[in-house]
């Protein structure tokens, strides 16, 4: 069998027989959400439900605290640059299956506050897992699945985010009812299932799904892509207030204590739910280049909304359409992504990975910046918000710029 019937025959395999396609399908988008959940939804985004809880049982201070949630971002930086030599070295699905089980341990590992260090490292490992998994899962289900379905199975990898928030935020408050000791517990407990339910269900791995990172090193990404992964990188500036402070924004900001605060973290969830499929269809339907245009004009009216309102209404609406743009944000780069470059997957990898990488080095930034900010000023949560809508407004006149430059060429 020659190389190139080999590849059509791994292209083709996941599609005998409509029943069987259909089937495996969904035991990888089984695998890929169990994954999101565990290592974005989990292992990321629990943390900020927890902030209140952390700082009232004098674990850490208020500055350390929010600091340690830097952290989480700085180790998705750290997972974002590893993701591709790690599956390169041990294969993308033994990867993947790792960081789902170092996770898992990373809650257990948090129920016991040593030191500052010993907590910032655990939580530095748990924001790896999660870059890893960004890079990885998605990259090594969608060449299993048909064009017909791969956005509403991309739409269902990503889902795990927002289901991850909203189990969080629904969970926490009554774990934290035995202490917070057993919440890091009961958040480990829940990861651990995940991880099996999801540890049967990946593809079998080919060789390109671990391709070395050189093969796409040629080709020079176009303006319009690198352009891309600036606007990327300010969308994750935009997000870093409501990932980060919302929760304690409620609770101590606005003095409405912890339950009113994960009230609003479960809206975040949910809107990060169904982000990602309303996203997708949107960019199927219109075209992902305009489908992002309105993603970041919507986004930014939604980060600064609390800066005009922090009436239950205005928190509600800003913490849903926030939320939803967490995930939801990313079916629209991917998809604009393969509007730019259409012919080669090997590019398309590559420049998602750049993707994720700005991404998280924009993220990672903003969350010390913030905190540095927040500890500057006494905790100014709306400097915040104007500085998070202003990052998203700013890559929207980027993409209106480049559209107009490209129209007068």
């Amino acid at each position: 069998m020659t190389n190139a019937d080999t590849k059509r025959h791994v292209e083709t395999r996941p599609q005998p027989r409509p029943g069987s396609a259909s089937r495996a399908s969904w035991r990888y988008a089984v695998a890929g959400l169990s994954a999101s959940l565990v290592g974005l939804g989990l292992a990321r985004f629990s943390y900020t439900p927890l902030i209140p809880a952390l700082i009232a049982a004098k674990w850490f201070s208020p500055s350390d605290v929010v600091y340690l949630g830097a952290g989480n971002l700085a180790g998705y930086l750290a997972g974002a640059l590893a993701a591709r030599a790690l599956a390169t070295r041990i294969g993308t699905v033994r990867a993947l299956r790792a960081m789902m089980l170092l996770a898992t341990l990373s809650f257990f590992a948090s129920s016991a506050p040593l030191s500052f260090s010993w907590f910032f490292a655990w939580r530095f490992l748990a924001g790896l897992t999660g870059g890893i998994i960004m890079v990885l899962a998605a990259s090594v289900i969608l060449p299993h699945i048909s064009a017909a379905r791969r956005g509403i199975v991309g739409g269902v990898i990503f889902a795990g985010v927002g289901l991850g928030v909203a189990a969080s935020g629904t969970l926490v408050p009554l774990l934290l009812q035995q202490g917070l000791q057993e919440s890091w517990y009961g958040l480990g407990m829940l990861s651990a299932l995940l991880t099996l339910a999801g540890w049967w269900n990946w593809p079998a791995e080919t060789r390109a799904d671990a391709a070395p990172s050189h093969q796409a090193k040629p080709h020079r990404a176009s303006p319009a892509a690198r352009a891309l992964l600036v606007q990327y990188g300010l969308n994750a500036v935009a997000l870093v207030p409501h990932m980060v402070f919302i929760v304690d924004f409620v609770a101590r900001g606005l003095g409405q204590g912890i339950a009113a605060g994960s009230r609003y973290w479960v809206l975040y969830g949910l809107g990060a739910i169904v982000g990602p499929l309303v996203t997708g269809h949107l960019g199927d339907r219109s075209g992902f280049g305009p489908a992002l245009r309105a993603a970041f004009l919507i986004e930014a009216a939604a980060v600064l909304l609390p800066t005009v309102s922090t009436a239950p209404l205005s928190l509600i609406v800003s913490s849903v359409v926030v939320g939803g743009f967490t995930p939801g944000i990313v079916p629209l780069v991917l998809g604009r992504i393969h509007e730019l470059v259409p012919h080669s997957s090997q590019q398309q990898r590559a420049i998602w990975s750049h993707a994720t990488t700005s991404f998280a080095l924009f993220q990672a930034a903003a969350a010390y910046g913030f905190s540095w900010i927040y500890a500057q000023t006494g905790g100014d949560y709306l400097a915040l918000f104007g500085l998070g809508g202003g990052a998203v407004m700013l890559a929207l006149a980027i993409d209106l710029g480049f559209a107009l430059t490209t129209r007068k060429a």
